[in-house]
């Protein structure tokens, strides 16, 4: 209790937190959660100040170790498991001094343990969680690769061993999906890590059918077919998380590429308020998933955070008083108190006769996973017009596209008039790394962007790069979303055949923020950069 109390007093000390966060944090921690990170994740300090104040009042210094140059002798004193576990890293051994790199250099029982277990005096710096764990990722993999390759145990150990690594790293950087690339000589492992894909290690080609085979076995996919694409799951712990990844085989030239995304269970439900919509959007959107029924749509790319957003609001509406009933494919998390049904094709359930059936079920909330095809979008719209909420998502570009969408899909546009409630569009961006952020003054072209948009800003924020963002100048990512509620004299031009272009217009008289606008509100409350949203926004 002791060594908590001083973190927060040194914290407290330096003016950075004040003794209610501290409380509000310790009420608020996980059971086995340190300080320092309750305090993080609650956003009352950042990472870097964090080290600052360790590195100050304890006179322990900070280490970046992008580029350090790690002996690899020194490996071999600390085991994978225990740097990962206890988020250290050895770096150099110099007469009788280990140094090692620490996220919490406060943490008396690590450095004990490991004098204990290497007789060397150990000598801690400071050094940011994500900058060890890709130290971790780097160095101790590449020992794991040769190791395999030279090792005489069975076939099955260095494979299990490698795809246990895979994931751990995959869910430890938070990536959203790990690529499994084959290639001529080698095979790739890439990680898309906050919508960017970037490749982290190699593994030896005669590695690649044990490892693929592997995941095969794990997803209950058919081994032995390995010329058409497949699809599969595992449900599984890595580490202390447990994750449900998805599995999807390709047949390329070079042999089988495996697309793995991974859904972090302890992540899977979040709540409106965290889904970054801007004041007004969140009362628009609040207002719609309100009414006993219409049709609400969600509309965006594949990856744009569309289902977070559909499961937020059935659970926002989730209570004892309503049957709420979706039939998804697949489904991607399982909610207390929501009946969902899985489309399977293979045996003729699809969409529309999920639909179909669970309209005998009595619903008054229904949520489709996806609308694409007529069938579908009739059933939906007849359900919304017979008093029943109906969510689904639509791949469209921005919130008005998706009317013309449906009219081409052969639905009447009276019946796309009286039953679609709203629209939201939304799009994710990277954010702006907290521990990195500084002001700088705009570009002309940037002015000039505001100024279209009609957003005034005199400075704008961008990341310089640091140990905690792995030099990116990015960590996490935020959504942008337009949202178009539907009113009587929109309702009347749709029915006159007007075109998207009066829509758009009329929209923008009403006071409808489009999501280069929500975006550039967001670069100016210092959340994200202009070139994310230009990388995402239309009609700039």
């Amino acid at each position: 209790m002791m060594k908590r109390k001083r973190l927060g007093d040194l914290l407290q000390e330096a003016g950075l937190v004040s003794e209610e966060q501290i409380i509000e944090a310790l009420e608020n921690k996980k059971d086995d959660q340190k300080m320092g990170d309750a305090l993080l994740e609650h956003g009352f300090i950042t990472e870097q100040q964090l080290i600052e104040v360790l590195e100050f009042q304890l006179g322990i210094p900070h280490v970046s170790l992008y580029r350090y140059p790690i002996e690899e002798n020194v490996l071999s004193f600390v085991t994978k498991e225990a740097a990962q576990e206890n988020i250290i890293m050895p770096l150099k051994l110099q007469d009788n001094t280990l140094t090692i790199a620490m996220r919490d250099p406060m943490d008396y029982f690590v450095i004990d343990d490991l004098e204990i277990g290497t007789g060397f005096t150990i000598s801690p710096v400071i050094a940011a969680k994500d900058d060890i764990l890709f130290a971790i990722n780097k160095h101790y993999f590449k020992n794991d690769s040769d190791m395999m390759m030279d090792s005489n145990e069975g076939e099955e150990a260095p494979v299990i061993r490698l795809l246990d690594q895979l994931l751990n790293t995959g869910v430890q950087l938070k990536a959203s999906d790990i690529h499994i690339d084959p290639h001529v000589a080698n095979v790739h492992i890439r990680y898309r890590i906050d919508g960017r894909l970037q490749t982290e290690k190699m593994v030896p080609k005669q590695m690649q059918n044990s490892l693929v085979a592997r995941i095969k076995i794990l997803a209950d996919m058919n081994i032995t077919q390995t010329r058409l694409p497949q699809d599969g799951r595992i449900k599984m712990l890595v580490g202390n998380t447990p994750v449900d990844l998805r599995i999807s085989c390709l047949p390329t030239v070079h042999g089988e590429k495996i697309v793995i995304r991974i859904l972090d269970l302890n992540n899977a439900m979040m709540d409106l308020t965290e889904l970054s919509f801007s004041e007004e959007n969140r009362k628009k959107y609040s207002d719609l998933i309100k009414q006993p029924s219409g049709l609400v749509l969600l509309t965006g790319p594949t990856g744009s955070g569309k289902t977070s957003t559909l499961y937020a609001s059935v659970n926002r509406l989730n209570s004892e008083n309503v049957n709420i009933i979706t039939v998804e494919d697949p489904v991607e998390y399982q909610m207390e108190g929501i009946n969902q049904v899985q489309v399977n094709s293979k045996i003729g359930l699809t969409f529309a006769e999920g639909l179909r059936s669970i309209l005998r079920q009595d619903p008054n909330i229904i949520m489709v996973g996806e609308i694409r095809d007529q069938d579908t979008a009739e059933i939906a719209i007849r359900s919304s017009l017979t008093g029943h909420l109906v969510f689904s998502t639509l791949h469209t570009n921005s919130a008005i596209e998706s009317i013309p969408r449906l009219i081409d899909m052969g639905i009447e546009p009276y019946l796309v008039v009286s039953s679609l409630s709203g629209v939201v569009a939304q799009r994710l961006v990277r954010k702006i790394c907290r521990d990195c952020r500084t002001e700088r003054n705009m570009t002309e072209m940037e002015k000039e962007i505001f100024s279209k948009n009609g957003v005034e800003v005199d400075h704008v924020f961008h990341g310089g790069g640091c140990s905690v963002c792995h030099h990116t100048g990015y960590r996490g990512r935020i959504a942008i979303h337009e949202v178009l509620v539907l009113d009587e004299m929109m309702k009347s031009m749709l029915l006159n055949h007007k075109s998207t272009g009066d829509l758009r217009n009329y929209a923008k008289e009403q006071g409808m923020a489009f999501l280069i606008q929500d975006g550039l509100e967001k670069v100016k409350s210092g959340l994200t950069t202009i070139d994310e949203i230009m990388q995402v926004s239309i009609n700039v």
